[in-house]
């Protein structure tokens, strides 16, 4: 049952029991209720709380129902023999599936998936032609590399990811850039010589499920008027375009996931825009990515 009630002091006085004294189990009963990072601070505490913080028991309720999906991504060999707290903390890393260009972690905070997804992954027109489009590569993607639009008339992305995901509500979005940049003497400078026509006509956003749902959304990504009067300006920095949401009720069967991005009047060419990835994230933890603190 763990430690004695009561100890003596040195002046022999009685002491009453302390949080040494709680049984291991109980303490992995109350860490059921809690998120990890609270239990890997507790864990410092003493020995029950540390013991309590390493039992599976505890570490299984805050992984996803269907965890072993996401280990499926991985040679058996970087899982096998792992406690599940080890388990938890190798997923919220992300992992990369698709010959890299997808990848799939869980939120460390509430063990909820999310997943990215590269433009590299993505059916772009026109991006053969480098009169159009250029890979760029970068630290400021997660995958290392963009696709940056010179000029085009015909702007169309496209995407489709086929996976598991847990029960939830998840919000689709665009991860864009207006204008082109890079490093200069160690300093990021930005330039909008080729940054044009998204102020004339709106983008459409759109996605679709293989279950029937569908979102969609409409913004004009250069609409430098408004944004100054707004005090919001949209060049020179990464935004997440909202397309809509979707809802899994099961995890089986996979869920497949249709989206894209158009400007197809070709009344006018537009230009200046890196594309970088689409996220698919669980609703309520957007707030948290939009502040830097989604893990």
């Amino acid at each position: 049952m763990g430690a004695s009630l009561s100890t003596l002091t040195d002046d022999g006085a009685t002491m009453g029991p302390g949080l040494g004294d709680i049984p291991e189990s109980c303490v992995a009963c109350v860490f059921l209720y809690l998120s990890p990072p609270e239990i890997c601070n507790l864990a410092r505490l003493n020995r029950a709380f540390r013991g309590a913080a390493l039992s599976d028991s505890v570490w299984e309720k805050k992984l996803p129902a269907n965890y072993q999906d996401l280990l499926d991504l991985m040679p058996p060999e970087r899982y096998q023999n792992l406690s599940k707290k080890d388990i938890f903390a190798l997923l919220s890393r992300p992992v990369l599936f698709d010959d890299g260009n997808k990848e799939v972690w869980i939120d460390r905070v509430t063990g909820r998936v999310c997943m990215s997804i590269s433009a590299k992954a993505m059916a772009i027109t026109g991006i053969e032609d480098r009169r159009y489009w250029n890979w760029i590569p970068t630290e400021e993607s997660r995958f290392q590399i963009v696709a940056y639009l010179q000029q085009i008339w015909w702007f169309e992305v496209d995407g489709v990811v086929k996976f598991p995901f847990p029960p939830d509500v998840y919000t689709l979005s665009f991860r864009l850039h207006l204008g082109r940049f890079w490093k200069r003497l160690g300093r990021r400078v930005c330039n909008f010589d080729h940054t044009h026509g998204w102020d004339i006509k709106p983008v459409r956003l759109e996605l679709s499920t293989s279950d029937g749902q569908q979102a969609s959304s409409e913004c004009c990504l250069d609409d430098t008027e408004q944004d100054d009067v707004n005090g919001n300006h949209k060049r020179g920095c990464w935004i997440d375009y909202k397309v809509g949401e979707f809802v899994v009720s099961d995890s089986e069967p996979a869920t497949e996931v249709r989206f894209s991005m158009k400007q197809i009047d070709c009344t006018h060419s537009k230009g200046g825009l890196c594309v970088d990835s689409v996220f698919i994230i669980p609703s309520n933890l957007r707030d948290r990515k939009r502040k830097g603190v989604l893990k």
